[in-house]
């Protein structure tokens, strides 16, 4: 039962955050040969937003509800590697005004996490982290028709570190970091004007982006509970115009808040069950957003031992 909790938790830990900008900040890593296998369903919704620094409303589009079915697979390749994919299919609505909403398959991300250093120190112990993930989209979607786009476009390279404390296997903190690079992605119509500038070309530089994240809380037999602050800036961008719509490289700045509880069932022993949620009490050119998911995860062990 504690093997499967801590495999969940290593899991079910990757899809809380939205698929663009994967954080994979948990401490803990997948057992060699040990296969987990998940679908998520994730609701987020505003209707207020920030146009700069401006928080305002829009009856023009009401309320923003963007859904989203993510599935996604971990496998333990090493005691220390632990490889992890994940694919979300996403819809979009606004409740008012004419904009219609969009959907389909966003952007597959794969990334490889190496448990690179741990230390004991008593009833204690300390555990440190690198990944890299890649990420790119899965099918032709349109990125110029924010914020009902179903994602950004890009091909983003993430590269994080994170560490993380433990005190008597039950209390635990985590901090993770990460840079992430975007490439350029090109618009559906021969020119834009963003940041006070006309261009005349359908490429877009799409700034790079950092986030931070931290995690404490506690885990126990079947149940694990935490609460989290997390943080992304945009290095670059600029504001979403006033009365416009928003554009890919807006600078796009965000500060929430959240928290989550894990349940691992004992009569299913290769199941577990997740739910959490966050809200955004800060920002610059996002919504106000309120977000919560629902996860299960189901695991296959084929080391014997």
């Amino acid at each position: 039962m504690k093997r499967i909790l801590s495999i969940a938790i290593a899991c079910l830990s990757v899809a809380g955050l939205h698929a663009q900008t994967p954080l994979y900040t948990d401490g803990l890593m997948i057992p060699k040969k040990d296969l987990g296998l998940g679908a998520f369903y994730g609701h987020d919704q505003w209707s207020k937003y920030w146009e700069g620094s401006l928080k305002r409303e829009n009856g023009n589009i009401g309320t923003v509800t963007t859904q989203s079915v993510t599935w996604m697979g971990s496998y333990g390749l090493t005691d220390k590697v632990t490889l992890i994919a994940t694919l979300p299919y996403i819809w979009t609505k606004a409740s008012d005004g004419t904009l219609h909403g969009m959907e389909g398959v966003q952007d597959l991300t794969v990334a490889a996490k190496y448990n690179f250093l741990n230390g004991n120190f008593g009833k204690s112990s300390l555990r440190f982290f690198g990944l890299l993930s890649l990420s790119a989209p899965m099918s032709n979607y349109v990125i110029d028709f924010q914020p009902l786009s179903i994602g950004l476009g890009s091909k983003n390279i993430s590269y994080r570190l994170t560490g993380n404390y433990t005190l008597n296997q039950v209390w635990f903190a985590t901090v993770s970091g990460a840079y992430t690079w975007r490439s350029n992605v090109y618009l559906d119509q021969p020119a834009y004007y963003t940041n006070g500038q006309f261009f005349s070309t359908n490429e877009v530089q799409m700034p790079n982006v950092v986030d931070f994240i931290v995690r404490m809380g506690y885990h126990k037999d079947v149940w694990r509970g935490e609460l989290y602050y997390t943080q992304q800036n945009t290095l670059g961008g600029g504001d979403i115009r006033r009365q416009d719509m928003p554009m890919s490289s807006n600078q796009m700045n965000a500060i929430k808040a959240g928290g989550s509880i894990m349940y691992v069932s004992p009569h299913l022993k290769h199941i577990a069950l997740r739910a959490w949620g966050n809200y955004a009490f800060a920002g610059r050119n996002v919504g106000q957003s309120t977000t919560f998911t629902l996860g299960a995860m189901y695991f296959i062990h084929f080391s014997k031992n």
